[in-house]
């Protein structure tokens, strides 16, 4: 097991291309969106682009892909096409005329299920066309660089006291999701104290969940942030709202270019824990303060009747934009039955094999949910060796009277995994998945999940998984009805 210190190391290179292609999603929200542009021939000039993996820097690109500065009426706009004109945010910030926000407000809405990125408008008067689908010619200023259901400006230069501001949901080819939300008055007041700090956005406690096993926490970000430091303790911090280390901290790990960070550690001992997230700017110099500290406890009984263990389809997340701390984007959110999730995000069976008396022994689940060897078939691992593994792991669920019930995988679709990660997948894939789910039905506890995602052409279709490989909420609502239903044969 990797162990941290002050700063999270790099990933180990003997994972292999197959960990590495994952961990584009599971990283870097910026960089996931970026790749969309590109496919379309297009790059984006955002702030602190240095820190991406490419520095994706244009002087001249189209208007509605990055932020823009106001338009004017006798301006042309193209109406988009839509999608479902009853859905639209909600804006959970409010400001008031008697309750104003400082010069450098944090604007926050509700999620939209299928989301990835969003719109925003600043505007210096209502809108002409509320709840409609295209930019109103009152815009002060707008962005599409938002990946995340908060957005922090700096309006401390605008003369005026008060905007208005609305945002609307956009799927993968920046087509509208519904329409824009009602436009909310924003009142500033430039003499007000201005404090810089991270909100959460992790929603285990919502969801009544317990934190997995490797933890991954989500924020909304701050104004001239461009990494992050994460701090977990195994106390309150004793110096909230500050902008230094706590003495009860375990460890920190640093993030760049995200929103949200996966901890590569696993946090097996009991005990209460928090964290909390403060930004950093291109000199490491802190950005405001650190956020609120966050409780959360980890208990060993979490996970005594059943626990979930494989690669990041198990361990949540999808729709190109969303971790595992979007709990709605977990399938075990949706079981009718207390799971402890053991996942490892670009987990292979091989990993996974080896870090089975660490991750689950300590559990000792009664029933053991397995999922896992779709890494390792894109990486041209031999279907015999994922065989191997996971007939090994069956032999240790068995030898610690632990019942293994495996669920078949899914099908993957190439296309949209080129189109999202630039990232191939061997030809020979599906003759693999064959032989991987040949020997998974074979199994005496086995729930059969693929063929409710098999399209026509035998891959994943976008309905299901607009990336390629994640199933988004539709279909982790699927596979956890799908569990359900065959729980009581698996188990009896």
């Amino acid at each position: 097991m990797r162990h941290f210190s002050r700063m999270k190391t790099a990933k180990s290179d003997n994972m292999g291309l197959h960990r590495d292609l994952l961990e584009v999603r599971c990283s870097m929200r910026r960089f996931k969106i970026i790749l969309f542009l590109m496919a379309f021939g297009f790059m984006i000039y955002a702030g602190g682009a240095s820190n991406l993996p490419f520095k994706c820097m244009l002087k001249s690109c189209l208007a509605s892909l990055s932020d823009s500065k106001p338009r004017t009426g006798s301006e042309s706009t193209t109406t988009p096409a839509v999608n479902n004109l009853n859905i639209k945010p909600e804006a959970l910030s409010k400001y008031p005329y008697d309750g104003p926000a400082p010069g450098i407000p944090l604007l926050q809405w509700t999620r939209i299920p299928g989301s990835v990125f969003y719109e925003i408008e600043l505007l210096t008067r209502e809108p002409e066309n509320p709840n409609g689908i295209s930019p109103s010619v009152y815009q002060y200023y707008s962005s599409r660089n938002v990946f995340t259901n908060g957005y922090s400006i700096d309006l401390s230069s605008y003369s005026g006291s008060h905007l208005y501001w609305r945002v609307r949901a956009l799927n993968w080819d920046g087509t509208p999701i519904g329409v824009f939300s009602d436009a909310a008055p924003l009142y500033m007041d430039h003499n007000l104290t201005q404090v810089l700090k991270p909100v959460s956005n992790t929603g285990y406690r919502e969801a009544n969940m317990p934190m997995p096993l490797y933890p991954v926490y989500s924020w909304l970000p701050v104004y001239g942030a461009v990494q992050y430091e994460v701090e977990l303790t195994d106390a309150p911090p004793e110096n909230p709202d500050g902008i230094s280390p706590s003495r009860h901290q375990l460890r920190m790990l640093t993030v760049k270019g995200a929103f949200e960070c996966y901890d590569e550690e696993a946090l097996s001992e009991p005990g209460t824990y928090y964290w909390r997230v403060r930004g950093l700017d291109e000199r490491g110099e802190p950005v405001g303060v650190f956020s609120d500290p966050e409780e959360f406890t980890v208990s060993l009984e979490a996970g005594s009747y059943a626990a979930t263990m494989g690669d990041s389809i198990t361990h949540g997340g999808g729709a190109i934009s969303y971790s595992p701390a979007d709990c709605e984007y977990s399938y075990q959110t949706y079981l009718s039955f207390p799971t402890m999730n053991l996942a490892f995000s670009g987990d292979t069976t091989e990993t996974m094999l080896k870090r089975f008396e660490s991750d689950v022994l300590p559990f000792h689940p009664r029933y053991l949910i397995i999922m896992d060897g779709i890494n390792s078939l894109r990486a041209d691992v031999p279907a015999s060796d994922v065989i191997e593994d996971l007939a090994a792991i069956r032999d240790q669920c068995l030898l610690n009277d632990i019942r293994p019930v495996f669920l078949t995988l899914p099908p993957i679709n190439p296309e949209n995994i080129q189109r999202t990660f630039k990232q191939g997948t061997v030809p020979d894939w599906q003759e693999k998945l064959a032989d991987v789910n040949d020997f998974i039905r074979k199994q005496p506890y086995c729930i059969d999940i693929e063929p409710y995602f098999v399209g026509p052409d035998r891959k994943l279709s976008s309905h299901w998984g607009i990336d390629g490989i994640h199933l988004d909420i539709e279909g982790k609502e699927l596979m956890a009805r799908i569990i359900d239903d065959n729980w009581e044969r698996v188990t009896r």
